[in-house]
C-alpha cells in the first residue's frame, strides 16, 4: 500500500483543518461549515470534505502533518489563519476540552 503524500495548496490545506476544528467535539454545526465554506469555492469545500470524512482521525493529522511542510507560511498567514481557527472554535460560545486538546496539538503541528 502506497503512503503517498498529499499534493494540496494552502487554501485545502486550510479548508482540511478548519473541518478538522469544526468535527473537534464530534458535532460540524451548520455555523461552522457555512463559515468554512465561505472561505472557498464550492468545489474545493465539497472535495476537502469528502477527503476529510473518509479519514480516520489518525490519518487526519498525519495528513496535515505531511502537507504542513509542502508549504512555506509568514507569521502574519499562520497568525490569519489561527484566528479562522479561533473563530470556528468559538462558533458555539464555548471552547471544550476536545478543542483545546485539538489546538494544542495543531499548535505543534504548525509551529
Amino acid at each position: 500500500m502506497k503512503n503517498k503524500k498529499p499534493n494540496w495548496t494552502k487554501t485545502e490545506l486550510q479548508i482540511y483543518i478548519m473541518l478538522l476544528c469544526a468535527n473537534a467535539d464530534k458535532t460540524e454545526t451548520e455555523e461552522e461549515l457555512d463559515m468554512i465554506q465561505s472561505k472557498t469555492s464550492k468545489k474545493t469545500f465539497l472535495k476537502m470534505h469528502k477527503k476529510f470524512h473518509s479519514h480516520s482521525k489518525k490519518k487526519r493529522l498525519d495528513k496535515i502533518e505531511k502537507v504542513i511542510n509542502n508549504h512555506d507560511y509568514s507569521q502574519m498567514e499562520l497568525a490569519a489563519f489561527r484566528r479562522e481557527m479561533y473563530k470556528i472554535f468559538f462558533s458555539d460560545c464555548s471552547f471544550s476540552m476536545m478543542e483545546e486538546r485539538l489546538d494544542m496539538t495543531l499548535d505543534k503541528t504548525l509551529y
